[in-house]
């Protein structure tokens, strides 16, 4: 029962959206990683890698860490909007680097996670299954398994649209505590209920207050982020993340465990300060529930 455990480059701020914060060169991003224990890391958007499939193995490589799968945004919804190519450009990183996950968020065709979302029609479900099944379909021809993510801002965000995938879908799922949480699916009744639906996991710590504001329109997604108030290092926040790890592992769980803290960085801070911190805090917990639960 040994746990697989990587982390990606959100959590030094290294985002997709557009003026979202500092960031990081990658070269900074994976030494503090490697230093802290990590050998494994998602990808990160377009523009942190280099654009060719075999430099970005080649950056990897030269710090000492591998490719598990990486986030990639992608409409489905709508009828006149083919993601395919975007995806198979993605599975070209994929066959170059190693990377054997790809996880897939439903979004809204905007920009960014803080527009106001107009839920899906009947008509336009069975889009999005659709094309999840082209996904997976693509994916698993060059030997990637494909999981969507429900995600905060996007078209599966609350608990009756994860439902709704569960149930009208045999779509693998990317298990992220954070956003399962602020959707108001319970991650910890998720993990149990449904462990066989599991792909990849994004474990995530939640404080509750910070979600409260979000939910209730005190505060954006954004600035919540961006004011520390919504996502914590593991242990420190709302989330049980230790039931959620023994849940998944007395399953049988055998996918990878992506420490993120979703981050927004203000400048570039001192070597051995900034994301590092939390990142590191997030690992030791991690580490000391493993020893917990596997001792």
């Amino acid at each position: 029962m040994t746990a697989r455990i990587a982390t990606a480059p959100i959590s030094w701020g290294v985002s997709e959206v557009a003026d979202w914060g500092y960031q990081f060169a990658p070269e900074r991003v994976l030494a503090e990683m490697g230093s802290i224990g990590f050998t494994a890391t998602e990808l990160g958007p377009d523009g942190f890698l280099p654009p060719a499939p075999a430099d970005k193995a080649a950056e990897l490589a030269k710090h000492g860490m591998t490719a598990v799968g990486s986030f990639v945004p992608v409409v489905l919804h709508d009828e006149a909007v083919d993601p395919l190519p975007r995806i198979a450009r993605e599975l070209d990183d994929y066959a170059a680097t190693g990377a054997d996950v790809l996880v897939v968020a439903a979004v809204t065709g905007k920009d960014g996670y803080d527009d106001v979302r107009e839920p899906l029609t009947d008509a336009q479900w069975p889009t999005l299954f659709r094309n999840l099944d082209a996904i997976r379909e693509l994916a698993a021809s060059r030997g990637v398994t494909a999981a969507i993510h429900p995600h905060v801002g996007t078209v599966v965000e609350t608990d009756d649209e994860v439902e709704r995938v569960v149930q009208g879908s045999s779509t693998l799922f990317c298990f992220d505590t954070g956003h399962l949480m602020i959707g108001g699916t319970d991650p910890v009744e998720f993990a149990r209920k449904y462990a066989s639906r599991i792909a990849h996991t994004h474990l995530k710590d939640v404080a509750i207050d910070g979600m409260e504001r979000v939910k209730s329109g005190a505060s954006t997604y954004f600035d919540e982020i961006n004011a520390d108030g919504l996502y914590r290092p593991l242990g420190q926040g709302d989330v049980d993340v230790r039931a959620i790890v023994a849940s998944l592992l007395g399953a049988g769980y055998t996918g990878w465990f992506v420490l993120e803290q979703d981050k927004v960085v203000h400048g570039e801070p001192a070597e051995g300060e900034g994301p590092i911190e939390d990142a590191r805090a997030s690992y030791e917990f991690l580490q000391g529930c493993l020893a917990e639960i596997e001792g």
